[in-house]
């Protein structure tokens, strides 16, 4: 009877807990999805223009002057809209590739998909002279040969190229984490050869114009290009969401996912296929912003733990989080113009990554 009893508490605590935890994921989403809300307006009433409050709301009303109207409408919010969407693609995919490689330093750019999209602009720059960028060489008209999507394209699509061939390599060997990790680093170092080598041809006008294309900066975002990486983004979500149980499975090792039925080596492939994608839309249009695929992830698995069920979603919105408040520093600190984004989060990174290499020693000890 007492053993009947004690069974029978067990199970009531455990089911306790479970609503516990499912009752804490759900404030902790509620909540990042308010923070997501207001920083984005905070963002949106920040700048160099210095416009009140008030202005910035009657703007947003399509009430102000026609300056102000413009500078919310056709600046602002294509930026703010950037931040959301961006932050949350570059950390999920931060998040899919650490579980897929079961490396908790693993991010975006572990398989050398900015590298080749810094190859790929510069390539664009340099050799075609194309792009927005292509106005230092038309410093008479700004409208001669600009256009926004030539760099862009050139970058996606020599990222796109290394993904496949990275994957595909792969594939020939066991499609094995640590595999994927070094054809990753091997292939990201010939981008970045490659790179250097344009770059020591390049005239001043073409070096300068495609160095700063690597800098990170959500002042490049039009509607069109967000609309371009919210379809990637929510593909991605999708599709990320749909298989959170594998993934949850492939945390316990790929023996005891293959046991639980998860097509492990095509799980893999498609995830990382798909994070790399998303990761190549972003930077091929904002450029270069590092790190996120990294602090997101540690921070929502620290705070709320590996059920991707909940992490993904909590990455998404913790890295919409983290653009919004980068954007929002980069344009208080810029005296006038608005700092790279890419490097605000690299400060940022760099610390935490410290902390982490620190944490885990300390744990080890």
């Amino acid at each position: 009877m007492d053993r009947g009893r004690k069974g029978y508490d067990t199970i009531m605590n455990m089911q306790s807990e479970l609503v516990k935890n499912r009752r804490k994921n759900a404030a902790a989403l509620v909540l990042l999805s308010a923070a997501v809300i207001v920083l984005a307006f905070v963002c949106l009433f920040v700048g160099s223009s210095h416009m009140t409050v008030a202005e910035c709301f009657a703007a947003l009303a399509k009430q102000g002057s026609a300056a102000q109207v413009r500078i919310i409408w056709n600046i602002r919010i294509p930026r703010v809209l950037a931040a959301i969407i961006a932050g949350a693609g570059l950390s999920v995919a931060g998040l899919i590739m650490q579980t897929d490689l079961n490396n908790p330093m693993a991010s975006p750019s572990t398989l050398g998909v900015s590298n080749a999209a810094v190859f790929g602009a510069n390539l664009s720059i340099i050799a075609f002279a194309g792009g927005f960028l292509d106005t230092g060489n038309h410093l008479s008209s700004y409208t001669v040969g600009a256009n926004p999507y030539a760099t862009s394209l050139m970058a996606f699509l020599f990222s796109t190229l290394s993904i496949l061939l990275i994957l595909g390599l792969c594939r020939l060997r066991a499609f094995q984490p640590g595999v994927v990790v070094l054809a990753g680093i091997a292939i990201g170092s010939v981008w970045t050869a490659a790179t250097t080598i344009l770059q020591f041809y390049a005239t001043d006008v073409g070096l300068s114009a495609a160095v700063i294309w690597t800098f990170g900066d959500l002042g490049r975002a039009t509607y069109r290009t967000d609309l371009i990486m919210a379809a990637a983004v929510a593909v991605g979500l999708v599709f990320f969401s749909l298989m959170s149980w594998r993934f949850n499975a492939l945390l316990s090792g790929d023996a005891a996912a293959k046991s639980m039925g998860v097509a492990v080596d095509r799980l893999r492939f498609l995830s990382m296929l798909l994070a790399s994608v998303i990761t190549a839309v972003c930077v091929s249009f904002l450029g270069i912003i590092g790190f996120v695929g990294i602090i997101c992830p540690h921070v929502t698995k620290k705070l709320l733990g590996q059920d991707h069920r909940v992490s993904i979603p909590a990455s998404a919105l913790s890295g919409s989080i983290l653009l919004l408040l980068a954007d929002t520093l980069s344009r208080s600190i810029g005296n006038g113009s608005a700092l790279p984004v890419g490097a605000i989060t690299s400060l940022l990174g760099a610390p935490f990554f410290l902390a982490i290499i620190f944490g885990r020693k300390g744990e080890h000890d």
